[in-house]
C-alpha cells in the first residue's frame, strides 16, 4: 500500500482527482504535489533534524503546501494558531526549543493544548495515530467518489488538521474556507457541493440564525458537530430543518474524535449523547471520568516521557456510558471553559492577568451564553494604591492572550473566596456573576 500521507503517493494514486479547493480555484493531486515538490528545497533548508518545525498554520494554500511538504520530509510540524499573539507564539515555540528533539520517529505533528493544570503541553501526534484515526471516522461515515469534506475550522487545530489528513489517506478533496462565515455558508456548500462539513455548536447555530430559510441540500450528507455539548434546542432547531448531525467527542491527545454518533441516526442523533467509540478506539470510565486509548492516542507529551503501549489518557472529562454502549459527556474537565468551540483553561488566563501592574490575585469563570456555550469572566483583586483601568487591563490581556481566551467580563472584588484547604474555591466564583460588566474600556 502507498503512503496514506504523502501527497506524492496520492499524485500517482489519483492524479487527476480534485484534492483542495482553496481561493477560488481547485487543485488536483498531481498539482498541489507539484507545489509541495516545488517548495522542498527551502523547507529542507529550513528543518533541523530531530525538532518539530513550527507552522503559524492559517487556512491558506501556502499552509496546506507546507504541512505536505513536512509529511513528506516525515519532519513533525508544530502548529501554531494564526490567532495566537505573538508572545503566545514565541512562549511555546520556546518551550518546543527546551523539549529538544521529539523522541518519536513516526511524529507527523505537535499541537499544544492545554492540561488539566492549565499550562500548555505538546502533543505528539505520529503519523499510525491519524492514519488510524482517519480509518476510525470513515468506518462511521463511509466515503463516496464525489465527496469534498467543508474545513471552515483552523487547520492549527486537530479539528482542522484532521480534515486534511482524513481526505489525504481517502484521496478525497477537502474544500478550504479562509475563516467561518455563516451567512456564506450555504451558498459555499451549494457552490463547492460540499458533502462533508465540521462545525462546533456555536458555528451550527450561526448558520441557523443567519439563514432561517436554509435546509440543506442532497448532497451535504453529514455536518459533524463536536468541541463542545450541542444544546438541546440546537439539535431540535437542527432537525426540523433536516440537517444532517453527526454529534463527536474527542480531544487533541487522541487525534480528534474517538465516539460519534451512528451516521444512520445523523437525522435524530439527540438520544444518543455523544455516540458509541469509533471501532479501534477505546472509551472507558473510571470513578466517573473519562478515559481513552486506541491507536489513535498520541504518543505522549513533548519532554515527557513517552505513553506506553496500551495506555488510556485520563481525560479528566466526567460522563459516563449507558447499557447501549453510547458515552454522555456531563463536564469538559471541572474547570475547562468551553467558549465557541475553543477551550480555555482558566489557570493561562488568570497568570497573564495576575502579571498585569495593579492585579494581585485574579479567578476565572466561565458564564453560560446562548450564542458562544460560555463567555470567560473574571473576578479581580486589585492594589489600591495602583489598580489599572479598564482600558489598561484589556490592552494587556490583547498583547498576550488569543481572543477566544480574553475575559469579556469581569468585576473588582476585595478577595477571592477559599476552600478550607486555602485554595481557589472555584464553585464560590458563581455568586461573582451579578456583579459582572464588560470590559469594554469604560470605566
Amino acid at each position: 500500500m502507498s503512503d496514506p500521507l504523502s501527497i506524492r503517493a496520492a499524485a500517482a494514486d489519483s492524479p487527476h482527482a480534485a484534492s483542495l479547493a482553496c481561493g477560488g480555484r481547485w487543485y488536483t493531486f498531481a498539482q498541489l504535489a507539484t507545489l509541495v515538490e516545488a517548495g522542498l528545497p527551502p523547507l529542507r533548508r529550513a528543518v533541523r533534524a530531530g525538532r518539530a518545525h513550527p507552522i503559524v498554520a492559517d487556512n491558506t494554500l501556502a499552509s496546506v503546501v507546507a504541512l505536505f511538504g513536512l509529511l513528506e520530509l516525515r519532519v513533525p510540524a508544530l502548529l501554531l494558531h494564526p490567532r495566537l499573539t505573538a508572545v503566545e507564539r514565541a512562549a511555546l515555540a520556546a518551550d518546543a526549543e527546551r523539549a529538544g528533539d521529539v523522541p518519536h520517529a513516526d511524529a507527523a505533528a505537535v499541537i499544544y493544548t492545554s492540561g488539566t493544570t492549565g499550562a500548555p503541553r505538546g502533543a505528539v501526534l505520529t503519523r499510525a495515530a491519524l492514519v488510524a484515526s482517519a480509518a476510525a471516522s470513515a468506518a462511521n461515515l463511509g466515503w463516496q467518489d464525489d465527496d469534498r469534506w467543508l474545513a471552515c475550522m483552523p487547520i492549527a487545530r486537530v479539528g482542522g488538521l484532521s480534515i486534511l489528513t482524513r481526505c489525504l489517506v481517502a484521496r478525497c478533496a477537502v474544500v478550504l474556507a479562509d475563516g467561518f462565515d455563516a451567512v456564506a455558508f450555504p451558498a459555499l456548500v451549494d457552490a463547492e457541493r460540499v458533502t462533508l462539513a465540521s462545525l462546533v455548536p456555536t458555528m451550527l447555530a450561526r448558520v441557523l440564525d443567519a439563514r432561517p430559510d436554509w435546509t440543506p441540500p442532497a448532497h451535504l450528507r453529514a455536518v459533524l458537530v463536536g468541541g463542545a455539548a450541542a444544546p438541546e434546542r440546537l439539535l431540535q432547531r437542527a432537525s426540523q430543518r433536516r440537517v444532517p448531525i453527526v454529534l463527536t467527542y474527542g480531544l487533541t491527545e487522541s487525534c480528534s474524535q474517538v465516539a460519534a454518533t451512528p451516521y444512520a441516526e445523523r437525522f435524530a442523533p439527540a438520544a444518543l449523547g455523544a455516540g458509541r467509540p469509533l471501532p479501534t478506539a477505546a472509551v472507558r470510565v473510571v470513578a466517573g471520568r473519562i478515559e481513552v486509548g486506541g491507536p489513535m492516542l498520541m504518543a505522549g507529551y513533548l519532554g515527557v516521557a513517552p505513553l506506553p503501549p496500551g495506555a488510556f489518557l485520563d481525560t479528566g472529562d466526567l460522563g459516563h456510558l449507558d447499557a447501549r454502549g453510547c458515552l454522555h459527556v456531563h463536564a469538559r474537565r471541572a474547570d475547562l471553559i468551553v467558549t465557541g468551540g475553543e477551550n480555555v483553561y482558566p489557570a493561562e488566563v488568570e497568570r497573564e492577568l495576575e502579571r498585569c501592574p495593579g492585579i494581585a490575585a485574579a479567578a476565572v469563570f466561565g458564564v453560560a451564553d446562548d450564542d458562544w456555550g460560555e463567555t470567560v469572566a473574571a473576578a479581580l483583586v486589585v492594589d489600591p494604591a495602583g489598580a489599572p483601568g479598564d482600558e489598561e487591563i484589556r490592552a494587556w490581556i490583547c498583547a498576550r492572550l488569543a481572543p477566544h481566551k480574553r475575559p469579556r467580563s469581569f468585576c473588582r472584588v476585595e478577595c477571592l473566596p477559599q476552600t478550607a484547604a486555602g485554595k481557589l474555591d472555584r464553585d464560590g466564583l458563581a455568586a461573582f456573576a451579578p456583579l459582572l460588566r464588560p470590559l469594554d474600556g469604560r470605566s
